[in-house]
């Protein structure tokens, strides 16, 4: 089985237990902050309301949060679960992608290796094929 379809590493016990870990940070940690920019950047203003900018401010400031644990683990690891691609990579790219066409997207060039991290991911071909279909009014 190749990398690219052992997303989940269940293979190898401790690997998969990794991607388990990963993937609770992400949902717990770096969607939230992420989803909670997106909700008061686009989908407020979408329903009639204004951003909340408080919010904002403090959702980019728990996303700086997790980018520094991202930052530290990518400084010894190519991936967030180790040296191997896993589905907790690939998850991050489509909130990313959205974010990266916000005016908050500047946060991230604090972070070098998660820069080249998502750098990587999206150029990946298969991920520019999801990329292609993926909503385009949200940027």
């Amino acid at each position: 089985m190749t990398d690219e379809v052992n997303l989940l590493r269940e293979g190898d016990p401790k690997e998969s237990a990794l991607v388990d870990v990963w993937l609770d940070v992400e949902a717990l940690s770096f969607d939230p902050a992420m989803r909670s920019v997106f909700y008061q950047h686009r989908v407020a203003p979408a329903l009639g309301g204004a951003p909340d900018e408080k919010i904002i401010g403090e959702s980019v400031e728990k996303l700086r949060k997790v980018l520094d644990v991202y930052e530290a683990r990518l400084s010894k690891h190519r991936y967030l679960a180790g040296d191997f691609l896993s589905l907790v990579d690939l998850s991050h790219f489509p909130e990313t992608h959205y974010f990266m066409g916000m005016p908050y997207a500047a946060v991230f060039d604090a972070y070098p290796r998660v820069r080249a991290w998502l750098e990587e991911l999206f150029d990946r071909p298969a991920v520019k094929k999801v990329i292609a279909l993926m909503a385009k009014d949200f940027n």
